[in-house]
């Protein structure tokens, strides 16, 4: 039962005096610091439920310099997060993670040039404790703008920065996007199928290199008339199927980067009249039920779970700033993960 003496507010002092202890100690608990003796503790959480004390959430985060936000930027049009489940899921997840952190997420959109000088000055002054950041392009300035902020940051997929597509000391979730596609393309050779094609996500992403780089990985020596570049998109997938059917009529298979494009191009599959997968044997990469499990016939596809990489990344960068060295000086990334994906054969190949 809370208690208050003539209807004012209860203050920090005001707990400290029921527990009996000083000011400081009183806020090293509700800061959640572990340098109190248990039994102290709970008697300060005790006190703070009797008082039904609120700490004071500005002048705490003076205090903690921390603001209970985080940033989440992706570098897409807003319209494809209604349109595409692959960015559903990892919100999802990232949110899942911030609540139970009880944190806000803000959602920052880059889409045009300019873009980055509103999202870079937003993330400079002080309004997030951090960022999570996906959908990057190859050279894309985010990474070296938080850097050289000290802003404590996870990316989601790794960041293919500078010539050689490295992603230097970043920290990063991604999924094993190059072994992925070598067990897609595997499969498809040991169904028989020797004309195999693939339709890549946008080659200025790291994991649409990866994927590629791991259907070469097995098919040695592919020639160009037997890859396609898409976007990550319905159409992109769609119209890259068109032309490698222009370029090659008799092909007999394809890997395609995401389920999205694979939805696209059974769609071209079937007006062109191949049938799927007496003719043609198509396997995709994301595993996405809304649409593996409802295109005709269910999609083939490399599975990577997008949610648990969502919670994973807001998981990294909570225990990032809260490492009393990281949130002084940014000097100490933690270590990068790559999660397992495995091939989920349906009816498509």
């Amino acid at each position: 039962m809370t208690e208050r003496s003539n209807g004012k507010r209860p203050t920090l002092e005001d707990v400290a005096r029921r527990a009996e202890v000083s000011k400081s100690t009183v806020s090293r608990v509700i800061n959640g610091e572990p340098r109190v003796r248990a039994v102290v503790a709970e008697r300060i959480r005790q006190a703070v439920d009797e008082l039904g004390y609120v700490p004071n959430q500005a002048a705490r985060s003076l205090v903690t310099r921390r603001n209970n936000a985080v940033a989440v930027v992706v570098t897409e049009p807003q319209n494809r997060l209604f349109v595409d489940p692959y960015f559903d899921c990892h919100l999802r997840g990232i949110r899942q993670e911030l609540v139970q952190q009880g944190a806000q997420p803000v959602l920052l959109f880059i889409e045009e040039p300019d873009d980055y000088l509103r999202v870079g000055n937003f993330l400079g002054g002080g309004h997030v404790d951090g960022a999570l950041l996906f959908s990057l392009r190859t050279d894309d300035p985010l990474p070296a703008m938080v850097e050289h902020m000290g802003m404590p940051a996870v990316f989601g997929g790794r960041p293919a920065v500078g010539p050689d597509h490295r992603s230097h000391g970043f920290t990063y979730v991604d999924a094993d996007n190059r072994g992925g596609a070598r067990e897609a393309v595997r499969h498809l050779v040991s169904l028989g199928r020797r004309r195999i094609g693939t339709i890549t996500g946008p080659l200025n992403q790291a994991s649409a290199i990866d994927r590629l780089d791991g259907y070469r990985d097995v098919l040695l020596d592919t020639p160009s008339r037997l890859i396609a570049e898409g976007d990550f998109t319905l159409q992109g997938g769609a119209d890259a199927m068109a032309a490698l059917l222009d370029r090659c009529p008799d092909l007999d298979a394809v890997f395609v980067a995401s389920d999205l494009m694979a939805s696209g191009a059974l769609r071209v599959l079937r007006e062109r009249g191949r049938s799927v997968p007496e003719d043609v044997s198509v396997v995709g990469f994301d595993d996405l039920a809304p649409i593996a499990e409802a295109t005709e016939p269910p999609l083939t596809t490399v599975h990577q779970n997008i949610e648990d990489m969502g919670r994973l990344m807001a998981r990294l960068l909570f225990k990032r700033t809260s490492d009393e060295l990281a949130s002084r000086d940014g000097s100490h990334p933690l270590s990068s993960v790559v999660t397992p994906t495995r091939l989920v054969v349906r009816k498509s190949a």
